[in-house]
């Protein structure tokens, strides 16, 4: 018996679109997404060693099946760690970062985890409301953790959200 649970996959339409898991095939595009929104994107390697190292990856398509969002996530023990989310520059905006929260939320609870933690640039105000509006609050900081502009370093907020 398999008692693994599943994330419920339903097909995308318009006002919908469908969660689904991620692969190799997929980081063209999730570079392309990477490279727009991020000042310090990452690279090829960091996503290929994240999925080589058994962490997941799940996106949104819309009715045409094109990625607009994903996140990146790697479990410790009891706890999820959300390593990396985005969503397109022409899809933000819309609500659809929540709706990725959203269904980051059932990934962890249908896995049960106690919490989900996450880094986020200091600088990163929108970012920082997004996640303080879905239940994450900021438990500490992590000093010069991003690579910044000029060879400096920029501080990390480190947020935390029970399950």
């Amino acid at each position: 018996m398999n008692l693994t649970p599943t994330l419920t996959v339903l097909p995308a339409t318009a006002a919908s679109p469908a969660l689904c898991k991620l692969g190799y095939a997929d980081i063209d595009r999730i570079l392309t997404i990477e490279e727009q929104v991020y000042t310090h994107p990452w690279t090829r390697g960091n996503f290929t060693d994240s999925l080589l190292s058994g962490y997941e990856a799940y996106g949104l398509r819309d009715a045409e099946q094109e990625l607009f969002a994903y996140f990146v996530v790697m479990p410790i023990l009891d706890e999820l760690h959300l390593l990396n989310f985005a969503v397109d520059l022409p899809h933000q905006g819309q609500g659809k970062g929540k709706l990725l929260l959203d269904k980051l939320f059932d990934y962890a609870n249908e896995r049960l985890y106690v919490s989900i933690l996450l880094e986020v640039r200091r600088s990163n105000a929108r970012a920082i409301a997004v996640y303080e509006s879905a239940g994450f609050a900021a438990i500490g900081v992590r000093k010069g953790y991003y690579p910044a502009h000029d060879e400096q370093r920029e501080d990390a907020i480190v947020m935390r959200r029970a399950c």
